[in-house]
């Protein structure tokens, strides 16, 4: 299947997309839309990227799917609250692209392609109480898929991370998850899920995998499809090894294809979005203080996203930012053992928020809101940790907790824990004293610190930190649970305790770009022909994370921009 052209070690076409996760396809399938010649190359055996393991979360402002539930913005309070967000490095044009371009894609995808979103009526931002900050409206998932819509091209779709699996099998965001944690307590719910097993293991005998794809995997395959309709191809396992760069112009690349070398060239242009560099060791080592040998980090993020992009940006005379306070989206992660042996890395999304749990330093202390968004808890684990100390948390909860809501690799009741107190990953202990000596937290402090916790918890209290007392809070917590959905005492032995280290969703510190996604030299000019979206363009979030889906919603809108712009360039860099 091909739209271009394919000489002997060249190939003809009009737009070149390196990388097939939300941005690339988002660029690519706006781009054919409007009737140029694209095609899209990755450098991995299998297609989506990132997106493909992410929560599939985008966050948009303003869009039609928002109006629907009667959310109507005021005109400026999406911007005001970049702006609070951003701070010094608030990026007015790109800023105001996102929010203006951003409702037309989302209009563009779900009325002229296989992408479908549905929006909760309540996901708060982030950062709900701050100016501009809203209870809901921003946040939207992927709609579930039905993979068989991808015929063969199902079997080269990146798998989702197996740490968010349940027997391999993807859940939805939301409702889905609350069935799976009540399976043991209501009818309903245990009906559900074991008619949702039922087929998973249908479609695993039948398939050789699920075939409901949820979240990332949902996003990234509804984009595969939208771009096979339009007949783009998409050539995996090529690396591309050096963009072709003619008077200064960007005009196509050297791509490693079935064995050798192909010329590819792209009239039109060149767009970069290839994940980003967390696997990028000596990026890292210079842009994550965290990390002061590159080494001290743990991404969930593909292996193959080790920075290409910025790599042929910098070739080609475009520069990366490095002046965000954060060069990534942060999230606390524990680092498991798979039951094959091979090692793991879980993202602490919810389970911090739930009652019951808490959170400390090596020293036994609590350090912040274990509530609060994943970005700002782990700034919290760094401003906490004692001077050339790992950076490293413990979340801590009872049995009581543990088997009602899991933590973080731990499923709840009536899963077993054996293979991860076997492993290591979980320590318990029979006493507060017994887990602090089990896990190497200074055991005085720890007790203290659950009893100053427990005093208050039964009243729904935290006065130290206020665990539950914003709205993103209760909404990760226990909403049957009262009176404050974030906080139950640790009292019930034995206790269980995992340890979290840094690791990221994604990285901030990208190419420099305008607001039409063109990559953009040292003195601020655009390189003609050279576009990046997605975590290759530098974020517009200011190195905040404001709320669900800041990385997806940016890449799709940023991915659709640069598409557009292309299709409207009557020459290449016009």
């Amino acid at each position: 299947m091909t739209n271009g052209t394919l000489g002997a070690n060249t190939y003809d076409c009009d737009v070149l997309v390196v990388g097939s996760g939300a941005a690339g396809m988002s660029a690519a399938v706006t781009a054919a839309h409007r009737g140029l010649k694209v095609l899209i190359v990755e450098k991995e055996p299998r297609f989506g990227g990132t997106t493909a393991r992410s929560g599939g979360w985008l966050w948009i402002p303003g869009t039609s799917l928002a109006r629907a539930w009667g959310i109507n913005e005021a005109p400026d309070a999406a911007r005001t609250y970049l702006r609070h967000e951003a701070g010094n490095n608030f990026d007015a044009a790109r800023v105001d692209a996102f929010l203006s371009a951003g409702p037309e894609a989302v209009d563009f995808f779900t009325t002229q392609t296989a992408l479908r979103f549905d929006m909760p009526l309540t996901f708060p931002d982030y950062h709900a109480e701050a100016p501009g900050g809203t209870q809901g409206g921003r946040s939207m998932v992927t709609r579930p898929f039905d993979g068989r819509e991808l015929g063969d091209y199902i079997k080269h779709l990146g798998a989702p991370l197996p740490e968010l699996t349940v027997f391999g099998m993807m859940l939805g965001s939301g409702k889905e998850i609350i069935h799976f944690m009540r399976a043991t307590k209501s009818l309903t719910s245990a009906f559900y899920v074991a008619k949702r097993l039922s087929k998973h293991f249908r479609d695993v005998m039948k398939h050789g995998r699920g075939m409901t794809l949820t979240n990332g995997n949902a996003l990234a395959g509804r984009l595969a499809k939208s771009a096979f309709d339009l007949k783009v191809p998409l050539w995996l396992s090529s690396l591309v090894r050096e963009l072709v760069v003619d008077n200064g112009a960007v005009r196509g690349a050297i791509v490693q294809h079935e064995g050798k070398d192909v010329r590819v060239n792209a009239t039109r242009g060149v767009v970069l979005a290839c994940g980003g560099f967390p696997h990028d060791v000596a990026r890292r080592k210079a842009m994550f203080p965290h990390a002061p040998t590159g080494a001290e980090h743990y991404s969930p993020g593909p292996t193959g996203n080790t920075g290409d992009g910025l790599r042929l940006a910098e070739t080609a005379g475009g520069s990366v930012e490095d002046r965000l306070p954060n060069a990534a989206a942060w999230v606390p992660v524990s680092v498991t053992t798979r039951k094959d042996g091979s090692k793991g890395v879980m993202p602490h999304f919810i389970d911090r928020a739930k009652p019951g749990v808490i959170a400390v330093m090596r020293d036994g202390r609590r350090f912040t809101n274990e509530g609060n968004s994943y970005h700002d808890f782990v700034q919290a684990m760094v401003k906490a940790a004692k001077p050339g100390e790992e950076i490293a948390a413990f979340l801590i909860c009872d049995h009581q907790s543990l088997r009602k809501y899991g933590l973080g690799c731990v499923p709840p009741f009536p899963m077993p824990l054996g293979h991860h107190l076997k492993t290591g990953y979980l320590m318990r202990g029979a006493t507060l004293g017994e887990l602090a000596k089990t896990a190497g937290i200074d055991a005085k402090n720890f007790e203290a610190s659950v009893a100053e916790f427990n005093a208050e918890a039964a009243n729904g209290t935290d006065s130290r930190f206020g665990k539950g007392t914003r709205a993103y809070n209760r909404y990760q917590g226990d909403a049957l649970h009262g009176p404050n959905p974030c906080i139950a005492p640790v009292e019930h032995g034995p206790f269980y305790a995992i340890k979290m280290v840094i690791g990221d969703l994604g990285t901030y510190a990208g190419i420099r770009t305008d607001e039409n996604a063109r990559a953009l030299d040292a003195s601020g000019q655009p390189i003609p022909g050279l576009y990046a979206a997605g975590n290759d363009m530098a974020s517009i979030m200011g190195g905040n994370y404001p709320g669900a889906g800041i990385t997806l919603g940016p890449a799709l809108t940023f991915g659709y921009i640069a598409g557009r712009h292309l299709a409207s360039s009557a020459t290449q860099g016009a």
